[in-house]
């Protein structure tokens, strides 16, 4: 491709408007993981998939909201400002809701069951990651007009808006009572939640000046970056190929192979169990010498 015209299309990306086609695959996405999660939690509870949906309205509603909404919830919460601020929006809120609703209560569960094919679902995370692109790009550009030196804060708020939904899971579960501590993206961080670091990390170079290339170039990268491992994990089954480079930083930097040498030099000591069974075999041999003799 001609270099002007790959600079003209990622121009074209960089101002697209998320409303209405991105957004309604956000929203169709998050329901859709509100709805499988329900379906999980209700299988590892009673062995079958529940009714919850049709017995709590209120909390699958309330819960698919905070997903759909958590990006800028959480934001808010940590830069002090209002965190029902993303409910103001009478226009978003309502074409979120009518998502849930065709989602959960849909007719034959036909917009469930077309939203979960793999060439509509293809084309949905496409959409939601150039969505997600934009939102990463917005958090640190706001943050770091609030905080311009704070240049953890700019990389935090990028991966909040970039993953909000993954960072309110356990409070978003504990809508629907149910409250699993120990999986959240601290403990278990996942691929998402990386990628946007990346992202945030290049968006806060650039607007420091340590990268001389043009910004919609910059932003199309992100995208392409986005859209890319997220088709291969739908397509491939890669899940998170940060985890070779992980493993070497820890082996190196973390004390993984320091731990490899000690194991490999230590000797164990003689368990106790095993002292009395070598204690055995030995009155068993000294038996049978004396009976050969």
């Amino acid at each position: 491709m001609d270099p002007q015209t790959f600079l003209d299309v990622a121009t074209v990306v960089t101002k697209l408007k998320m409303y209405p086609y991105f957004d309604v695959a956000h929203y169709v996405l998050c329901c859709l993981a509100v709805r499988d999660d329900i379906v999980s939690q209700a299988q590892t509870a009673a062995g079958q998939a529940l009714t919850f949906q049709r017995k709590h309205p209120l909390s699958s509603w309330l819960s698919s909201m905070l997903v759909c909404f958590a990006g800028s919830i959480v934001a808010n919460f940590l830069l002090g400002e209002p965190i029902l601020t993303p409910f103001k929006d009478q226009r978003d809120l309502a074409t979120a809701s009518i998502i849930w609703y065709m989602i959960n209560y849909c007719p034959f569960d036909l917009v469930y069951k077309l939203a979960k094919l793999l060439p509509f679902k293809l084309l949905i995370c496409m959409l939601k990651e150039v969505q997600r692109a934009h939102k990463v790009y917005h958090g640190v550009v706001h943050t770091a007009k609030l905080y311009p030196s704070a240049y953890v804060v700019i990389v935090v708020i990028g991966i909040v808006k970039g993953n909000g939904s993954g960072l309110i899971k356990n409070f978003e579960r504990l809508v629907r009572g149910i409250w699993i501590p120990g999986s959240n993206e601290l403990l278990q961080p996942t691929f998402v939640t990386k990628e946007c670091l990346v992202a945030s990390i290049i968006f806060l170079l650039e607007r420091l000046g340590y990268i001389a290339v043009p910004h919609p170039l910059i932003y199309f990268g992100v995208v392409i970056f986005f859209v890319y491992f997220k088709i291969s994990s739908l397509l491939l089954g890669i899940v998170d190929p940060f985890v070779p480079l992980e493993n070497l930083f820890c082996a190196i930097f973390m004390g993984g192979m320091w731990d490899a040498m000690r194991r490999a030099v230590k000797t164990e000591p003689v368990k106790e169990e095993d002292k009395d069974g070598l204690l055995r075999n030995d009155v068993i041999k000294s038996k049978e010498e004396k009976k050969k003799e």
